[in-house]
């Protein structure tokens, strides 16, 4: 697409295994957007209270200490990249420790709202547009975004998904984890997860990840030519 089309922020939400990440940058990529994973600034924020024995049991400990890392977001779809205070955090944040705490984490308010704050900063600043992907941008990082989308999938798929992934990891004890992940994430009193009223839902069950990427960028070329 021409640089001269006017610059377009896409909100991708969902839980996890519907195939959001892999869609986002696949989407980005193709259509030259900025690309940013939220969720991996909630496993920074994470990591970063565990590597400094912040008490993960002690809300208002967490909340004290939610504005000391500094954490700097790379937003290339092709090599996204993340930055704890000046150290490349996006091996550590993808470990089992960090996933089993970032729901408790993210879940602090104060959390919530240092990171959404540096959300909107980065879509702001992204000149040619940007697609966002998380849990809670169409509803409150983002609710003025001009596309949103939600994905969804079976439990059992995202399970496959996942542990295909994961290598070696128990299809059942996955599914587990990622319905236990959905309650924590949907029942939490600060931005839960949540469909926006004016998204778009892609059940993505059924779809092949390329299927899905097309039907996205196929939605995002609609709006951008409906400007």
């Amino acid at each position: 697409m021409s640089d001269t089309v006017e610059s377009v922020i896409v909100a991708i939400d969902g839980p996890s295994g519907t195939g959001k990440s892999s869609t986002s940058k696949a989407v980005a990529t193709q259509l030259g957007l900025s690309y940013l994973d939220t969720g991996a600034q909630y496993r920074a924020i994470t990591w970063w209270m565990i590597t400094n024995g912040i008490d993960l049991q002690d809300p208002a400990a967490i909340a004290t200490a939610a504005e000391k890392p500094s954490i700097v977001s790379g937003t290339d779809a092709t090599a996204p990249t993340i930055t704890v205070d000046g150290l490349d955090a996006s091996g550590p944040i993808r470990t089992q420790e960090v996933t089993s705490q970032v729901s408790a984490v993210s879940a602090v308010p104060e959390v919530r709202t240092r990171i959404t704050e540096l959300q909107r900063s980065i879509a702001a600043a992204a000149e040619k547009g940007i697609v966002v992907e998380g849990r809670d941008i169409g509803t409150t990082v983002l609710p003025d975004a001009d596309l949103k989308i939600f994905l969804t999938a079976s439990p059992e798929a995202r399970a496959a998904r996942r542990s295909g992934e994961l290598k070696g990891s128990d299809v059942a004890a996955t599914r587990e984890a990622l319905i236990k992940r959905d309650a924590a994430d949907s029942s939490r009193k600060a931005s839960p997860l949540a469909k926006a009223d004016d998204a778009v839902e892609v059940d993505t069950t059924d779809l092949t990840l390329q299927q899905v990427i097309e039907c996205v960028v196929t939605l995002v070329e609609e709006k951008r030519a409906g400007k």
